[in-house]
């Protein structure tokens, strides 16, 4: 079972849970204030990125439905 958990939420932020650390590009690592649930901006709105601050609400619309992607392409 995976430690870290993702939900997609419709029209809404990725809500990540569990065991995780996230880092920039540079490899720094954000410091989470001993956080292990925190939701992450999908619609470019947030005035806190990478992290939601709820902008999104009324301006982001996206049905976060699951479906399964095909085979990977061998190389």
């Amino acid at each position: 079972m995976a430690t870290t958990k993702l939900t997609i939420n419709s029209d809404g932020s990725v809500r990540v849970e569990g065991d995780f650390e996230i880092v920039d590009k540079q490899g720094n690592v954000y410091g989470l204030g001993g956080r292990e649930l925190v939701s992450i901006c999908r619609c470019g709105q947030s005035k806190n990125k990478p992290f939601c601050d709820g902008s999104h609400k009324g301006n982001f619309e996206h049905a976060a439905i699951a479906f399964d992607l095909p085979p990977k392409k061998q190389a």
